[in-house]
């Protein structure tokens, strides 16, 4: 069923403000209209004509109708967060004089951290030792994943003007276009220049990215995590491998042994430090440590 004109017109404005004005990925611009059409198309069917009719008693049924669908709270946050972005847009428009998605708190969520790796672990699944070209390719993303901490889209994203080899270190697109540039060392720097080595056989012809498929072209996310699976199997690791895992388990590997979670927040590429925090198990008696020893005015006096 096609929306009414009165509903529709306005997201596909918001839509074309978000990546124009604001610059966000095609990824987060796919899931607000994801979400926001699901808001509407459930307004509609409510009878509800224009966005300007809608007030905090709707938005609180569209959020009731959320968890009829049995979404999970993240989703249903996703989808006030998408409505309260939308409507803060009508109002710089001038079609809106309030935000009515302002007062509905999303339900609560509970924060599930991700496993890591153990060192042994990733010594097993490291241990690819093979002249095959894929193989390399291979053992060089999973090498670079763990060594310099990269999202998947970061992986297959780079390109080889991206990759400064004599300096140990890589221009990243992350989360929202952000540029950083994250170093990288050891067997990850020594792979990496194993795969340049060999890249050139499976080249079909002029291709940027630094990662290729065994058909010349960029390799594809999709890709990358079957290869990632299938060598967990092959190297009989335990646990069921995925790139954010091999992220995952750099960042936590990184704080043990630093204990500077600011810089590790810099090399992930997180804009808020508690996303950095639930990625790395730190909790309050981690915290409460750390203070303790080290700020000035917690620390015991030694008796004269």
């Amino acid at each position: 069923m096609s929306l009414l004109s009165a509903l529709e017109k306005p997201l596909a404005r918001f839509f074309d403000y978000m990546i124009r004005e604001r610059g966000l990925s095609r990824y987060t611009e796919s899931n607000y209209r994801q979400q926001l059409t699901a808001c509407a198309t459930f307004l509609q069917d409510s009878g509800v004509t224009q966005w300007q009719d809608v007030d905090a008693g709707w938005v609180r049924q569209i959020a009731s109708q959320a968890k009829r669908e049995r979404l999970k709270p993240g989703s249903i946050a996703l989808r006030l967060s998408a409505l309260r972005s939308f409507f803060d847009f009508m109002i710089v428009d001038g079609a809106l004089g309030a935000n009515p998605a302002k007062g509905v708190a999303a339900p609560k969520q509970g924060r599930t951290l991700p496993k890591n790796l153990d060192v042994d672990e990733i010594n097993q699944l490291l241990s690819v030792d093979s002249d095959d070209p894929l193989a390399v390719r291979d053992r060089a993303m999973m090498e670079l994943m763990y060594g310099a901490g990269l999202r998947l889209s970061e992986l297959t994203g780079l390109n080889l003007r991206d990759v400064a080899v004599r300096k140990g270190d890589l221009r990243v697109i992350g989360k929202g276009d952000k540029e950083r540039i994250v170093p990288f060392t050891g067997m990850a720097k020594e792979w990496l220049i194993n795969w340049i080595k060999v890249r050139n056989l499976l080249l079909k012809g002029p291709e940027n990215a630094l990662f290729i498929s065994k058909l010349g072209s960029r390799i594809s996310a999709r890709s990358v995590q079957k290869r990632m699976a299938e060598w967990g199997q092959k190297q009989a690791v335990n646990s069921h491998i995925n790139p954010h895992k091999l992220r995952h388990s750099f960042a936590t590997h990184m704080l043990e042994s630093s204990g500077d979670l600011r810089a590790v927040q810099e090399l992930l590429g997180h804009a808020d430090l508690s996303t950095t925090q639930v990625y790395t198990h730190l909790d309050f008696q981690h915290l409460a440590k750390v203070y303790d020893a080290a700020h000035p005015r917690a620390r015991k006096r030694k008796s004269d």
